[in-house]
């Protein structure tokens, strides 16, 4: 990777999100918890939730990521409350798209998620870059499993 290509990836708006997570910490009692790794990078993301009405009332994440991982914690503490499992995993399903086969920035309110765009060439980024949202998923399905 060049210099002129790590500028570009590292923008600006990446690394302000990434200096700014909404959510940081852990639940006190969590009704899901999911740990999600990236084998390539070691980065990790842990994220507890608690539900009401089948939607996520209660949010935390633990974010030990690279640049990139962690503004898509960011993009994802902004919009994540209040939402189903379903728009959780439409939003996973469109932002692996967007990444690794040339779809669309996922939709409202996940839309942030365009600041990642330039991340679409680096492959190696991309695990790191989903670990928020595979995190969140899985902690909200342990989470109706519970109850």
């Amino acid at each position: 990777m060049s210099d002129a290509d790590l500028v570009k990836l590292y923008s600006g708006r990446i690394l302000a999100l990434a200096a700014d997570i909404p959510h940081l910490g852990r639940l006190p009692s969590p009704q899901g918890t999911a740990r999600k790794r990236s084998p390539l990078c070691g980065s990790t993301v842990t994220a507890d939730v608690v539900l009401r009405g089948g939607r996520v009332a209660e949010f935390a994440q633990d974010v030990k990521a690279c640049a990139l991982g962690q503004a898509s914690a960011a993009v994802l503490g902004r919009a994540v409350l209040g939402r189903s499992l379903a728009e959780l995993e439409a939003a996973r399903d469109a932002l692996r798209a967007m990444l690794q086969a040339g779809g669309p920035v996922p939709a409202a309110p996940f839309d942030g998620y365009e600041v990642l765009l330039p991340a679409r060439d680096y492959r190696n980024r991309h695990a790191s870059i989903l670990l928020a949202l595979e995190a969140v998923c899985d902690a909200f399905a342990q989470a109706e499993q519970a109850a």
